[in-house]
């Protein structure tokens, strides 16, 4: 077993741990993620609107990267990954355009890693694992955790070091107060709003960008237009509604870059506009919903509300088709499908049969059936509802998962 060395340097494990040990850690990997998560917002309340607004993702993202690169390390010695590295100088940043110093985030990274060792120890006491081992992990992990410091601090200090007549620097911490929901810190918007000649409008339109965002021209978006195209995930504010100026504008300035248009909101909802643009780009890659250079929330909104909670419309799918539970698999297809246009369509007959590709005398064949089946539950409202909701979330599954 490896002996505890001194007077490590930064960031470097004091020895290397066993490569067997990164397959033990590895599985407990998604599990940590829900832990620390919580246990910061418990401890650091500041950060609650982070881990739930519309950075969200790219923020849990770095706590994944940060712990598997971990353990990619222990797995393999030397191993680097420039995706966690920035990553980690985003959430200096963050810190930096929130105006808060680094202690807080020095704080929860610690907290982190201690919960990460606790669960170590779990680990270990599970699998008999001797305490020097135990204890080279602790060494090891705390010398990691002043990297991550390091890397954080690089972020940090790059947006302080920027000078306040940067008025491109203001405006994007202007963005980022904006989306990262409510409560809108009013003061400091306000001041932020007369330094960078911005004024705070009554409602905006987020607008997603597909990454990277580096065909975007700048210099053709008209001059309220917030945008941090160095992020992750771009995004650009433009206040009010996208008139039809404001759509050629865009056209003209994303230049072929893919883009949802999200939805008007009053700006304390900016993150909720946000957080639909990216799922609709999401929706995008899944096939569910149809590519195209600019994509508007609004075109979208019931698949937006279909797919919104996928386990739940799947427990209301399985609910409502339960009386074909019975039948095989080829016949209760065709069922559903012949039931998804007859309730979508209220259509007769023949129009159901040319919608499907069948003769008309096959669908009332088919209706009959489905009568036979549901009974009075056609003749309901509320379950025919509720019925043509969870086919409609099944087609749109059918989208994304064809086979």
């Amino acid at each position: 077993m490896p002996s505890v060395a001194q007077s490590p340097e930064l960031g470097e494990p004091l020895d290397p741990l066993p490569r067997e040990f990164a397959a033990l850690m590895r599985p407990e990997i998604p599990g940590l993620i829900k832990e620390i998560g919580v246990e910061i917002e418990r401890a650091y309340p500041v950060y609650a609107h982070l881990f739930n607004g519309p950075h969200s993702d790219a923020i849990r993202q770095g706590v994944e990267q940060a712990l598997a690169a971990f353990v990619d390390r222990v797995d393999h010695p030397g191993t680097q990954s420039a995706l966690r590295d920035e990553l980690l100088r985003q959430f200096g940043r963050v810190e930096a355009y929130e105006g808060r110093d680094l202690d807080t985030l020095q704080g929860a990274y610690r907290l982190g890693a201690r919960i990460a060792l606790r669960r170590a120890k779990s680990i270990g006491r599970t699998y008999n694992l001797s305490p020097t081992l135990i204890l080279a992990f602790a060494d090891a992990l705390f010398a990691y955790v002043d990297e991550l410091e390091a890397l954080s601090r690089e972020g940090y200090v790059t947006v302080q070091s920027r000078a306040v007549s940067d008025v491109s620097a203001l405006r994007r911490k202007l963005l980022h107060l904006v989306v990262a929901g409510p409560p809108l810190p009013r003061a400091t918007i306000a001041e932020l709003c007369r330094e960078a000649s911005w004024q705070l409008p009554a409602e905006c339109t987020l607008v997603a960008l597909r990454p990277p965002a580096t065909g975007v021209l700048q210099t053709r978006l008209d001059r309220d237009v917030l945008a941090d195209l160095s992020l992750p995930h771009p995004h650009l504010l433009v206040p009010g509604a996208l008139t039809a100026d404001r759509r050629a504008m865009l056209d003209s300035a994303l230049a072929g870059t893919p883009a949802v248009l999200g939805l008007t909101v009053p700006t304390a909802q900016a993150a909720h506009s946000l957080r639909w643009a990216r799922r609709v780009l999401q929706l995008i890659d899944e096939g569910i919903v149809p590519d195209a250079a600019s994509v508007a929330c609004e075109d979208h909104l019931t698949t937006l509300w279909l797919l919104a909670d996928p386990a739940l419309t799947d427990q209301l799918a399985r609910r409502e088709l339960a009386p074909l539970d019975g039948l095989s698999g080829t016949r209760r297809e065709r069922l559903v499908e012949t039931l998804r246009v007859h309730v979508s369509t209220r259509a007769p007959a023949e129009q159901v049969g040319e919608l499907l590709g069948v003769h008309a005398q096959t669908v009332r064949y088919r209706l009959r059936n489905l009568d036979n089946h549901f009974g009075d539950r056609l003749l309901d409202p509320d379950r025919r509802f509720a019925l043509e909701a969870a086919l409609r979330s099944l087609h749109l599954h059918g989208r994304r998962n064809p086979d």
